[in-house]
């Protein structure tokens, strides 16, 4: 038996500038940070034929084609695993909830394949292939810093060249300012489900065809990435809030999916309640919401689950990246 794992992640600046529309013209930038939320593929040897596929639903199929989950079959299909086997997929965080948990599970999917098959493969040798699994193969719309965060983990830096290949590089912070972040910073889900797509797949047609405002929005975002990196680097945490504030308010700019009335008030209300700012995490839409909130998170916490009826999620920095937890 073999349990593979990955962490999921939050974006903290620079978020939209991993897409190839925009990075294969300008190069990319953001920081992120893999948390100790994570999402585990389960893999043994079966005994009969077949492949036995364990997720939201159960199927049992005696050949990759007849695989109904698109990233199993795929990832399957492509390190040549097809029959003798059985998966099984648990997370820590619902679906669709802007924490990278696609791209996560492709990572632990395909590190616990490899184990599997006695392969030796390296975090960017992984990296790459979840983003050859998701966006070559499997042609979702989406960048490359989710697969990077769940390999690497850790607070991060992720520069995007105009050439596809990307520049890991650990955020050189003090460990009293990560115990800070991980005391001040305050996730809450607000319980709506929503698929990125959409949102990316617009972004990066617009991008694409160079029109010239959602250009200077992704150009402003990833000014911000660079100037938290800095904020962090002289350790002023509460510029990396103010920022955060400037990052949701051009980022909503980007598309009228982003938000809505009722996460616009959301927002409205945490600012008045403590929060130096914040922004919904992955591409927008729902999932879960991140605020900085420097003094009295406790007071935060409870106003935004009792009056705005969000569900605060406890986390901390996931600093070990994917790794095979068990191999029996």
């Amino acid at each position: 038996m073999i349990i593979s794992r990955a962490p999921v992640r939050i974006s903290l600046g620079g978020g939209g500038t991993d897409l190839s529309s925009y990075y294969s013209k300008f190069g990319g930038f953001l920081i992120a940070g893999g948390i100790n939320k994570h999402i585990y593929i389960a893999i043994n040897q079966r005994f009969h034929k077949s492949i036995r596929l364990s997720y939201s639903v159960t199927e049992i199929v005696d050949s990759i084609d007849r695989i109904q989950h698109k990233l199993f079959r795929e990832a399957l299909r492509h390190t040549k695993t097809d029959n003798h086997i059985e998966l099984v997929s648990i997370a820590d965080v619902p679906a669709n909830c802007g924490l990278g948990s696609s791209s996560t599970f492709s990572v632990a999917l395909l590190n616990g394949l490899h184990v599997f098959k006695r392969d030796f493969i390296n975090l960017k040798e992984l990296a790459e292939e979840a983003c050859h699994l998701e966006i070559d193969i499997c042609k979702e719309p989406i960048g490359k810093q989710d697969q990077y965060m769940a390999a690497f983990g850790g607070l991060t830096c992720l520069t995007f060249d105009k050439d596809g290949s990307v520049l890991v590089e650990p955020l050189a912070i003090s460990n009293d300012k990560i115990i800070q972040l991980e005391n001040n910073i305050l996730l809450f889900y607000t319980g709506i489900e929503r698929s990125a797509s959409d949102i990316l797949k617009v972004q990066s047609q617009k991008t694409e065809q160079n029109e010239d405002n959602t250009l200077k929005l992704l150009h402003k975002i990833k000014e911000i990435g660079l100037e938290t990196r800095k904020a962090f680097e002289r350790g002023d945490l509460n510029r990396f809030g103010e920022l955060l504030d400037v990052h949701w308010n051009t980022k909503k700019k980007l598309s009228n999916k982003i938000s809505d009335p009722h996460l616009d008030e959301c927002y409205e209300f945490a600012l008045k309640n403590g929060a130096l700012g914040g922004k919904i995490m992955g591409a927008g839409g729902g999932g879960f919401f991140m605020f900085f909130c420097p003094n009295n998170p406790g007071h935060l916490i409870e106003v935004l689950e009792q009056k705005m009826n969000l569900t605060y999620m406890h986390f901390r920095f996931d600093f070990e990246g994917a790794k095979i937890v068990s191999n029996l």
